[in-house]
């Protein structure tokens, strides 16, 4: 990948952070840190990676995206309206009443929500799922799934890898967003799921373990997982919670907190001059 098309994407990542969070700020409420650290990967995968069309978002030919850990929904909406499924005066009515924009996507109100998502691993399943209806159907759209790693502690997200090795979904390309840490603190003591990769590859899974902030591994991976034949493939991506706000950054704290006015403030300062 060439600098300037590098500096595109990383320009694009800066306007959806700045985007997040001030819905988060004018919401009040939502998730920062797990929003923040999954920005990168869906900005690679929206703009460089998936066959999409903004002006005809059901269109029958295109990958499907399920956001499994649904509580990143501020950093989904960010890009759907970055790459133009959603007008951006939408943003600000995040978590309102009546609004399509709620705590977790719902297809069935917005353009560009391929899955209804929330309760932890159950995403990942309805993609599995997805993924069986294509091949079964002789469709050659790819599926694409991200999860967080402290959503690897349920168990429906091994049964629904068992399925997917057992049935040779190479036209599933699942995306763990590893930052680390959940609502109770690190992944690690709460209930370690290392190591991932060795575990998806337990079932049959191709893998590959990445920086989730490069774009140039991020889509790199991604190329190689969609030459894959024969096997599903889980990407683990190292990322920092909070990633851009400093004040966020690898903290706890911030994983189910939206940012006052002042904090806003200071995170989009932040955000303007990396």
């Amino acid at each position: 990948m060439d600098v300037d098309k590098c500096q595109g994407l990383l320009e694009k990542s800066r306007n959806v952070r700045k985007a997040l969070i001030k819905m988060l700020g004018a919401a009040g409420s939502g998730h920062s840190g797990g929003s923040l650290s999954a920005v990168d990967i869906l900005v690679s995968l929206y703009f460089e990676v998936m066959n999409v069309d903004p002006q005809n978002p059901d269109m029958e030919t295109r990958d499907r995206f399920v956001l499994s850990k649904g509580h990143a929904a501020p950093a989904l909406y960010a890009v759907l309206a970055e790459r133009g499924f959603i007008k951006e005066s939408l943003l600000s009515s995040l978590r309102k009443l009546g609004s399509p924009l709620q705590g977790h996507p719902d297809r069935l109100k917005l353009p560009g929500i391929d899955a209804t998502t929330g309760s932890l691993g159950q995403g990942f399943s309805w993609s599995v799922g997805m993924a069986i209806a294509a091949k079964m159907d002789n469709k050659d759209h790819r599926i694409f799934a991200l999860l967080g790693d402290g959503e690897l502690e349920e168990g429906i997200v091994w049964e629904a890898a068992m399925a997917a090795g057992h049935y040779a979904l190479d036209n599933l390309i699942a995306i763990i967003d590893n930052n680390g840490l959940q609502i109770d603190g690190w992944t690690k003591e709460v209930m370690n799921v290392d190591p991932i990769s060795d575990k998806f590859a337990a079932f049959g899974w191709n893998t590959y373990t990445i920086d989730g902030h490069d774009f140039k591994e991020i889509i790199s991976a991604i190329n190689q997982a969609q030459s894959c034949k024969g096997r599903p493939t889980a990407i683990v991506a190292r990322t920092t919670k909070g990633k851009g706000c400093s004040f966020m950054e690898n903290r706890i704290e911030w994983h189910g907190v939206a940012p006052n006015e002042k904090e806003v403030e200071l995170a989009l300062d932040e955000l303007d001059i990396r």
